[in-house]
C-alpha cells in the first residue's frame, strides 16, 4: 500500500524539530472512579511517540475516549487518566492541554497530551473548518489509530487533508502490511473463518470473502443458520430462518468457486444457556428440539483443524461457540491450538477473538493480531477505509 511512512521520514532525518500530530487510539476501559483497568492501547501507542522523541520533534497527542458530546465537557471524558498513564510508560512528564486548538506550546524533545479531541464541535462531521485548525497545528501528522481508520473525522481523515505532511505511524503501518498480505497478495489457499451470532451482522463481509477465498469456515450462531440451510435441525437455537437463503446462495458461490462452507457434522448442545448447562456432543442430525447448539463437535472441529494445518493463509473473526464456559470451548480451542501450529500467515481481529486469543495464550503464535474492531471488519467487506485512502492520495500527491 503505497503510503509515506513515518518511520521512513525519521530515518531520512525529516522530523528533527518538526511539530507533529499523532492521532492515537488511548480509548482505554476504566472503573467507575476513573482507573484505567486495561492499558494494552496505551502500551501499542508508545513506539510511534518514542519514535518522534528520538527523532528530534516536538509531539503532540491526541485521542478519543469514549463518546463524549462535543463541546459539552465532563470530567469523565477527560484524558487526565491517560495523561497520566502515559507518563509512567514513557518515564517523563505528559502534561495534558485543554484548550489547544489555537495554539500549543511544545518544544522540540518534549511530549503533550491534547484532551479528548472528541469534544472539539465537528469533530465527528469532519468540519473543514476545524480540520484545518488541527492541521495548522503541525508539519507532520501521524496517522496511528487503526481503530479509527474506518471513520472519516476532523482528527482521523480532514487533518490528512490539510497538514504539509501525512503520513502513517508504525501501528498503522503494520496493520496496512498484514491486511495486504492476508486478502490482497495471499499465500494460497486463503481460509477465512467467520463466526458470531448473527448472520445479518457478517452478511456483507461472508459474501465479500466468499467471492475471493478458498475456504469459509463459519461458526456460532451463523454456523446454526447455515445447517438449516443444509437441511439439518438446530431445535431451539439461536439462527436467523430468515436468511436461509442467503446462506445457500453464498454456499453456491463457494460451489461455483470449487470451494465450499463445511457444515457441521456433529455439535455440543445443552437444553439451557448457562455456566451450569450439561453439555452433550450429538451428531449434527440428531439435534432435538429442546436443544441449543452452543459449540461444534471433536468431529466437525478435527476437520477444520485438518484444512487450517493445509491453508497458505488464515484470517479469523469470531469463536466457534461460547468458549466462556468450558464445557462449550473445544471448538474453538481446537481451531485456535490448529492456528497456533499452522505454518500459515494468520491474522485475527474482533473482541471475541482477541479474548479467545489471550485465553488459550497464542498472541506470540499469531501472524497479525489487528487492533481495530470495526475497522478490521469494514476491510474483510472489501470496503476501503476512509484513512488509507486519504494516506494513499497524500502520497501520490508527491
Amino acid at each position: 500500500m503505497n503510503v509515506i511512512r513515518f518511520s521512513d521520514l525519521c530515518a531520512q532525518g525529516q522530523v528533527k524539530d518538526q511539530r507533529v500530530f499523532i492521532r492515537a487510539d488511548l480509548n482505554v476501559p476504566q472503573d467507575d472512579a476513573g482507573n484505567i483497568t486495561e492499558d494494552t492501547r496505551i502500551r501499542a501507542s508508545l513506539p510511534c511517540i518514542r519514535m518522534a522523541l528520538e527523532a528530534g520533534a516536538a509531539v503532540m497527542v491526541t485521542s478519543h475516549l469514549g463518546r463524549p458530546a462535543e463541546g459539552q465537557f465532563k470530567p469523565e471524558d477527560s484524558l487526565a487518566p491517560v495523561a497520566a498513564r502515559l507518563s509512567q510508560v514513557l518515564g517523563r512528564p505528559v502534561p495534558l492541554v485543554a484548550k489547544w486548538l489555537d495554539g500549543v506550546a511544545v518544544q522540540p524533545g518534549e511530549v503533550v497530551l491534547l484532551e479528548n479531541c472528541r469534544l472539539n464541535p465537528g469533530e465527528k462531521k469532519n468540519d473543514e473548518a476545524l480540520a484545518r485548525k488541527m492541521a495548522a497545528l503541525c508539519d507532520i501528522f501521524v496517522h496511528d489509530a487503526f481503530g479509527t481508520a474506518h471513520r472519516a473525522e476532523a482528527s482521523t481523515y480532514g487533518i490528512a487533508q490539510y497538514a504539509p505532511i501525512a503520513c502513517a505511524g508504525p501501528l498503522l503501518a503494520a496493520e496496512m502490511d498484514a491486511i495486504t498480505r492476508a486478502l490482497e497478495q495471499p499465500k494460497r489457499p486463503l481460509l477465512a473463518i467467520v463466526a458470531g451470532s448473527k448472520v445479518s451482522s457478517k452478511l456483507s463481509i461472508l459474501k465479500s470473502l466468499a467471492a475471493n477465498v478458498d475456504q469459509l469456515i463459519v461458526g456460532g450462531g451463523i454456523a446454526n443458520t447455515f445447517m438449516l440451510a443444509a437441511g439439518l435441525p438446530i431445535g431451539k437455537s439461536l439462527a436467523e430462518p430468515e436468511l436461509v437463503e442467503e446462506a445457500r446462495a453464498i454456499i453456491e458461490m463457494m460451489r461455483l468457486r470449487g470451494a465450499a462452507v463445511p457444515i457441521p457434522v456433529d455439535v455440543v448442545v445443552a437444553d439451557e444457556f448457562s455456566a451450569l448447562a450439561r453439555a452433550n456432543k450429538v451428531p449434527a442430525s440428531d439435534v432435538q428440539e429442546g436443544d441449543m447448539i452452543l459449540d461444534i463437535g471433536p468431529r466437525t472441529a478435527a476437520d477444520l483443524a485438518a484444512m487450517i494445518a493445509r491453508a497458505g493463509t488464515v484470517v479469523w473473526n469470531g469463536p466457534m461457540g461460547v468458549f466462556e464456559y468450558d464445557q462449550f470451548a473445544g471448538g474453538t480451542r481446537t481451531l485456535a491450538s490448529a492456528i497456533a501450529h499452522s505454518p500459515a500467515f494468520s491474522i485475527a481481529g474482533g473482541g471475541d477473538t482477541l479474548a479467545a486469543i489471550a485465553k488459550y495464550g497464542i498472541e506470540k503464535d499469531m501472524g497479525y493480531i489487528s487492533t481495530g474492531g470495526g475497522a478490521f471488519l469494514e476491510v474483510l467487506e472489501g470496503k476501503t477505509l476512509p484513512a488509507f485512502a486519504v494516506l494513499q492520495r497524500r502520497a501520490s500527491q508527491g
